[in-house]
């Protein structure tokens, strides 16, 4: 890159007439539980390119884009999220950084004094990484990433589009329409860890592939290939759903996110696996799991009590894996920077033994698995991320 221009800030937003607020939705209580156990409840998105950011301009963009979509400004308000929370930041890293030695990347965010989202730039040379970090609690990987899109938006001089919906979950149960009703929830049991043995440290442990991209069934071809690793005959999945698929013309920063759960069998078929997965799109099932009390239907845990006594040998789940889907890089870019790559650190859940993230950015599929920092984690963890891969690829 050549060019060192930075485009002007738009300024001509003004103020909401009322100030953004909305509910803490039963989703996002889950979110507030788990948090409650100690495990921080991040999303993290990294954007790798060519050339340079400022990071006064990024501060400028920053409040731009939180102006236009001010669910990412938020602190909690007793049952309610209310704007009125600090504009996420812009930390410079040194060069070195990365995001297994920097404590950046470990610490949590408040939901009670903000700020719930904050940015790590770090320069070295020419080439420059972003990192955009976020509570979970109040937002999710589409609602981060629609913020992204209008920071850049500011930073190449645009107008933001903004994300101001205040709906919540509930909202997407009403414009599903009829859903057939879930399961009665029963207690899930544990099941014995496949990643490593032994006391974990605090910190996740990440591992990332790149991979020639793969057109369709990332998600299943990933658990057929986790399935032949199983300890016992079966396994469990759990696969994030972006409710607003529900009503497209909702535009909200909020966490609106449900789950799938789905049974793996050893040796599992991918085929099979895409098979119920699409099923389970078709008859809505992750709205009708809306419809549980989630402190009293919860197939995990129940209480805090319950949580905590999961003691890293036995999960209820054993994966969550994640297809963020197409990532555009020019929707990431400037004047002065090119993206080239974009990845996401998965967090660690307390019910679940690893996290698998995927996006496909051109030609590429970015895999990034996250799993408990402990004896024989890093040996196992490559292994199946290399089989994860091999399925990718196939």
């Amino acid at each position: 890159m050549t060019s060192t221009t930075t485009a002007a800030i738009p300024t001509t937003p003004t103020t909401p007439a009322r100030p953004y607020t909305r509910r803490i939705s039963p989703i996002e209580r889950g979110y507030l539980n788990a948090a409650a156990t100690g495990t921080p409840q991040l999303i993290q998105m990294i954007i790798e390119g060519e050339g340079t950011l400022d990071p006064d301009a990024l501060r400028q963009a920053a409040r731009a884009a939180t102006l236009a979509s001010p669910g990412l400004a938020v602190r909690r308000r007793g049952a309610l999220w209310r704007a009125d929370g600090p504009v996420p930041d812009v930390v410079e890293l040194p060069a070195d950084a990365t995001p297994d030695t920097h404590p950046f990347f470990h610490r949590d965010l408040s939901v009670v004094t903000g700020p719930v989202g904050e940015l790590g730039l770090i320069q070295a040379g020419s080439t420059t990484h972003l990192a955009i970090r976020a509570s979970h609690i109040v937002t999710d990987g589409k609602g981060l990433r629609q913020w992204i899109a209008d920071l850049f938006r500011a930073l190449r001089g645009e107008e933001p589009v903004g994300c101001p919906d205040t709906v919540d979950d509930g909202h997407f149960r009403t414009m599903a329409g009829p859903v057939p009703p879930a399961p009665a929830a029963t207690r899930l049991t544990g099941l014995p860890a496949v990643v490593g043995r032994g006391p974990a440290d605090e910190r996740p442990l990440w591992l990332r592939r790149r991979v020639a991209a793969v057109q369709s069934g990332v998600t299943a071809r990933a658990a057929a290939a986790l399935s032949r690793h199983l300890a016992t005959d079966t396994g469990r999945l759990i696969v994030p759903v972006d409710l607003r698929r529900h009503d497209p013309t909702v535009r909200s920063t909020a966490n609106l996110t449900s789950q799938l759960v789905l049974g793996l069998h050893r040796d599992d078929s991918w085929k099979r696996i895409h098979s119920t997965l699409v099923r389970a799109l078709i008859t809505k099932a992750e709205v009708a799991a809306l419809d549980r009390d989630f402190l009293r239907d919860n197939p995990f845990a129940n209480n805090l009590s319950e949580a905590r006594e999961l003691d890293g040998s036995r999960f209820p789940c054993t994966a969550i894996i994640s297809d963020h889907g197409e990532v555009d890089p020019r929707s990431y870019s400037t004047p002065a920077f090119r993206a080239t790559s974009f990845a996401t650190l998965p967090m660690l859940v307390p019910y679940a033994e690893m996290f698998l993230s995927a996006c496909r950015v051109g030609a590429t599929t970015e895999l990034t698995l996250s799993c408990r920092n402990r004896p024989g984690a890093r040996e196992k963890a490559e292994e199946l991320l290399t089989d994860m891969a091999k399925a990718l690829e196939q």
